[in-house]
């Protein structure tokens, strides 16, 4: 339900492939809502329709796929279908992206000092050039670059990953915007290096940033984000907050990802994976996606997909057959 707190509200979105004899929906039927200051994790094995969706937000598919139902509402007003020309006013200066490959998001032909130079310049700003070196060196001091001066002239490959990840942060941070979309920015990261981005993203959060959040890693999110989203197949399986889903997931889906999360504290646990394959996006499924590798399936799970039913205020699930702690 939207409020005048909500940001973002993502009513209904189904996401698919049109052709003159069929329409195949890859994510169908989402709603999220995003609050001001608000981080949401969306979660789910690679296919489940979670980095789709956050680029459906910025206008951003391929031109293969397109926003087929639904609605998506920045600040009371619909963006759902805007032009290009419009969708690049919003792009930096409202929703910002955080790609996960940084390699792949920079230009190795140009520098880091570069790369945030033409944000500004792109964006409009008529700093002097003087100017928009000194706001960029700022940038890269408060994500914590050390030597920003000198990192200024240098190209990405001379950067380690995680250095690489904070310049990305810095571009998308240039423009001030309201809303940051950063999908799997950890993934190809180790763990201490994780463990700085988050504390980074920490920081972002207290400057009233809203923060979607898009992760592999259940207990990464659990432990950062406000609410939780679990996605599978394209659906929206379950959605609450951290300390309720982390505290009692009803979706068999949401417990099988919890398992998989090692613990420290277990040196003789055994590393535990969910059998079975997730469907292929262009498979046609009748009814919950996940029926296929469910320890708890019915028959109507095979045929007909449950609704999102409130467990608990503000906790919904989409499960026949849910398991309850």
């Amino acid at each position: 339900m939207r409020s005048s707190s909500t940001l973002l509200a993502l009513e209904g979105l189904s996401i698919g492939i049109t052709s003159a004899d069929a329409t195949i929906s890859v994510v169908r039927n989402v709603d999220i809502t995003l609050a001001k200051g608000e981080v949401v994790g969306i979660v789910g094995e690679s296919g489940s329709g979670k980095s789709l969706t956050a680029l459906s937000i910025g206008g951003l598919l391929p031109t293969s796929l397109k926003i087929t139902s639904g609605r998506v509402i920045l600040e009371g007003r619909e963006i759902t279908n805007l032009r290009e020309s419009d969708f690049h006013e919003i792009r930096g200066s409202e929703i910002a992206y955080v790609f996960q490959d940084p390699l792949n998001a920079l230009n190795p032909t140009r520098t880091i000092g570069q790369h945030l130079m033409d944000t500004l310049r792109r964006r409009g700003d008529r700093l002097s050039r003087s100017a928009k070196r000194d706001r960029a060196i700022e940038m890269l001091k408060s994500v914590k670059i050390s030597r920003p001066e000198d990192r200024m002239s240098s190209y990405p490959h001379e950067l380690s990953g995680g250095m690489r990840q904070r310049v990305l942060i810095a571009m998308a941070l240039l423009c001030e915007p309201k809303l940051l979309v950063a999908d799997e920015p950890t993934t190809a990261l180790d763990v201490t290096v994780q463990a700085t981005i988050i504390d980074l993203f920490r920081d972002i959060r207290e400057r009233g940033i809203s923060i979607i959040f898009i992760s592999h890693n259940l207990d990464l999110v659990l432990g950062f984000c406000d609410t939780v989203v679990i996605m599978y197949g394209g659906r929206l399986l379950e959605k609450g907050s951290a300390r309720d889903i982390a505290e009692n997931p009803y979706q068999p889906y949401t417990q099988a990802l919890m398992k998989c999360v090692p613990r420290l504290s277990d040196s003789k646990q055994e590393l535990t994976v969910i059998p079975g394959q997730p469907p292929v996006a262009l498979a046609s499924v009748r009814g919950c996606p996940f029926a296929a590798r469910c320890e708890r399936v019915l028959e109507i799970c095979r045929s007909d997909f449950p609704s999102l039913t409130s467990r608990s205020p503000g906790h919904l699930a989409a499960c026949w057959n849910p398991a309850v702690q």
